[in-house]
Parts: structure tokens; sequence; C-alpha cells
């Protein structure tokens, strides 16, 4: 296994992380057939790029990020943020989410993807979580390949909306409590 260094990202970071936020939504686009949805994958990167901003701005306390790097190449191979429920996430759940962060910008590299790295990021950030004494967390997904790890790692989700991308695209919700054990 390699060297991964698990960190909090630093100004200096920003164009890299930018261009790595792109690199992986283009690419998760790409594999789940979605390449022609420009719009969408600008939008996503655009909210992305906001997160980043929020967690420096906020030192972490709106938004907070852990990056993996590679510990040889010093590349960033990872990310995982966690904030506030998304608008979407409130309107399906429909209770007070407001000590219940969402996990979300779990993005891999794709030379990387099926190392453990996500696994490890997902790891230090329910760690994190439950240092804050925060008693829940969710998080949602609309990516087919995404659903089937959310799936093996956390099991069946709490809400399916069904074909709501498309015929059999559907979006999936998870809602945790501490304290929770990862299934690996």
């Amino acid at each position: 296994m390699r060297n991964i260094i698990i960190r909090r990202p630093e100004p200096a970071d920003t164009p890299v992380l930018h261009q790595f936020f792109l690199h992986v939504i283009q690419d998760t686009f790409a594999k789940e057939g979605l390449a022609e949805l420009v719009d969408d994958q600008q939008h996503e990167w655009t909210t992305k790029k906001q997160y980043l901003a929020a967690d420096f701005e906020s030192q972490g306390q709106k938004r907070f990020f852990w990056l993996a790097e590679d510990g040889e190449t010093e590349e960033i191979i990872g990310t995982i943020e966690y904030g506030e429920s998304n608008e979407f996430i409130q309107k399906t759940i429909m209770e007070d989410l407001s000590n219940c962060p969402e996990i979300g910008t779990v993005y891999v590299h794709p030379n990387y993807q099926g190392c453990g790295i996500g696994t490890r990021l997902v790891k230090k950030m329910l760690t994190t979580l439950e240092m804050k004494n925060i008693p829940s967390f969710c998080l949602d997904s609309g990516y087919k390949q995404a659903q089937l790890v959310w799936q093996r790692k956390f099991g069946q989700p709490n809400y399916v909306l069904e074909h709501f991308w498309g015929t059999n695209n559907h979006h999936m919700i998870w809602k945790r409590d501490f304290p929770f054990q990862l299934k690996e």
C-alpha cells in the first residue's frame, strides 16, 4: 500500500483542488454515461469550489475538508467534506437536520479508485464527526457506481427516489446515527 497522507487542505492547494474536482467530475459523468450533461458538470464543479472556499473562510465551521495525498508524489488523490445537509436531502427527509451534517465531495482520482482511498477518507471523516459529538450524518447519491459502494459501506439507503434521474436511475439518501460501524 502506498504511503497516503490525509490532511486538511491549505489555501495554496486551491488551484490543484479545483482541477482535481473537475477531473473527477468529468470522469464520473463519463462513466455514468452522462458526459453530454455539461451544464450539470459545471454546476457540480462550481458547488465544490464554493464548498472549499467556505471551508477556508469559516476555518472549517461551515464546510470541513480532508484530502488524501500520495506521500511519494505529493499528488492530491482524494477528498471528502462535510457541511450543512443540502436542500434536496432536507426536503426529502423532512426533519430537523441542523445537527446532522451531510458527508459529500468523496472524490477519488480515477487512477486510485478501488485502492481503499475513499474508505480511509470516510473513516477519517466519521472519526472527525464523532470527536465533535455530532449525533448523526447523512449522504446522498445519484451515481450508480457510488450507490453500489455506499450500499456496501452503509447498508441500504433510508430513502430511494425511484427513477428520479430517468428510467432505472434512482437517487438514494442515507441517514445514520453514531455510534456507527462502517462495513468493510
